[in-house]
């Protein structure tokens, strides 16, 4: 299915407005019918780049937190309690991988309690930061587990939701070019925090780095929470409905296996790059040096892609370029390296067109429904998709790395079925794809 010409987007912007400023909402409720047109505009204005804004340095630090586990990974692997075990990937995973796979329990209930958002947001951001001073006093995995793990996850999901909602409210044309800078606020953090985070941790161990982190947090974000404020604002009383047609689509059920394959694949480079450059002789350094160039590089791919989608390119096409690429730079790029450059090559890439796809998840929502009721539904069920391979990729890692011992030949011998099943599930999420057209065909 291509892209939604303008006719079609200007028309998801009348109808997105009509809901939140009708007369009628949810088997005629009505609320703040009088105040319509004291509303703040949409897609433009202070109030919306306000709003945008926060939300970015929220998902920079609190996100990108979690996504720059790769450093933790790497030390947590050379100590003596933790060195022989296999799982020590389950923390970060399970961290990332409960804020994708609760989306679609959470999405519903925001919306049918719209209006204590703030009170969701004020609950799950200090559980957050609870989750990592928890975790600076841990002696076992499993305690990392339930507090980096687990308790950071949890509020992850109860407070950035929230959010999501009320930047739709604000941007609705542009929703494509939010979105691309929302996703690319992780990349941004990543260009730094690796390398802060693999410094703290050689000098001061990790009790210190978590409890660091946390106070870094408390700082940098808790003042921006007084910004997050919705366009509708927080006193109407109001009940959202769900809409869920979108399930009978064809088109939902092949953007959902295709982000479903990608999901299996994408985080394994993130988790291993500073492990599989420890395995060819370089420095931790050069492994945090990696994640951050890998960062930079979805920082752009997300912007790009974010913005090419609003346009009149075909999304289907657009989707194609970032996974087959993806997978051919993992297989004949990652699989090969032996050097710092190749693997500097490499990061840039894949973390270029990989972080693309994400991007266009607004569009993607866009094109198979117009219904703004159903934007917050399905997002959250592509949240799922990808939380899936999220979570399944610390347990297959350990199962992959079973494989092969050796420490030579592709990819080092070692990452030899983490690198073919990286890019296997890239290349199988880009056939899925194939579907739209075939459909067409018939």
């Amino acid at each position: 299915m291509s892209q939604p010409d303008t006719s079609d987007e200007l028309r998801t912007a009348v109808i997105q407005n009509q809901h939140f400023e009708g007369l009628e909402l949810n088997a005629g409720r009505t609320a703040f019918s009088d105040q319509a047109s004291s509303l703040q505009a949409t897609d433009r204005g202070l109030a919306a780049w306000r709003l945008l804004i926060a939300a970015f340095v929220f998902e920079a630090l609190l996100w990108g937190f979690p996504l720059s586990f790769g450093v933790f990974q790497d030390y947590y692997s050379h100590l003596p309690e933790f060195k022989e075990n296999r799982y020590v990937s389950i923390v970060g995973t399970t961290a990332s991988g409960v804020s994708y796979l609760g989306a679609p329990l959470v999405t519903p209930l925001i919306r049918r309690w719209i209006k204590y958002r703030t009170q969701m947001i004020l609950v799950g951001w200090p559980l957050c930061i609870g989750g990592l001073i928890a975790g600076s006093f841990a002696e076992r995995l499993s305690t990392l587990i339930l507090t980096q793990g687990i308790m950071y996850g949890v509020g992850f999901l109860i407070f950035y939701y929230p959010i999501l909602t009320l930047v739709d409210e604000f941007w609705v044309r542009r929703r494509g070019m939010a979105y691309g800078l929302l996703c690319s606020a992780s990349g941004a953090s990543g260009a730094v925090m690796p390398l802060v985070l693999q410094a703290l941790l050689r000098r001061f161990g990790y009790p210190t780095t978590l409890r660091a982190v946390a106070v870094m947090l408390i700082v940098l974000t808790g003042p921006l929470i007084p910004l997050l404020k919705g366009r509708l604002g927080q006193q109407h009383s109001i009940v959202m409905r769900n809409d869920w047609n979108f399930l009978r689509k064809p088109l939902f059920w092949t953007y959902s296996v295709s982000n479903l394959l990608m999901g299996l694949g994408y985080f394994f480079p993130s988790l291993y790059l500073p492990s599989y450059a420890s395995s060819i002789g370089l420095s931790a350094s050069k492994g945090a040096l990696l994640l951050a160039l890998m960062s930079v590089s979805q920082v752009a791919g997300q912007l790009t892609f974010g913005y090419l989608s609003d346009k009149k390119l075909s999304l289907n096409a657009l989707m194609v370029v970032a996974l087959s690429i993806s997978a051919t730079a993992t297989f004949s790029i990652w699989g090969v390296a032996r050097s710092l450059p190749a693997l500097v090559f490499f990061a840039l890439l894949y973390g270029f067109f990989g972080a693309g796809y994400t991007a266009m998840w607004a569009r993607m929502v866009t094109a198979v429904s117009d219904e703004p009721a159903a934007s917050q539904a399905m997002f959250g069920l592509f949240c799922f998709g990808k939380g899936v391979g999220n979570v399944l990729a610390g347990p297959i890692s350990a199962g992959l790395l079973k494989v092969s011992k050796d420490t030579g030949g592709y990819a080092h011998g070692t990452y030899k079925a983490v690198v073919l099943f990286t890019g296997a599930c890239l290349l199988l999420s880009t056939g899925s794809l194939s579907a739209v057209h075939f459909r067409r065909q018939r």
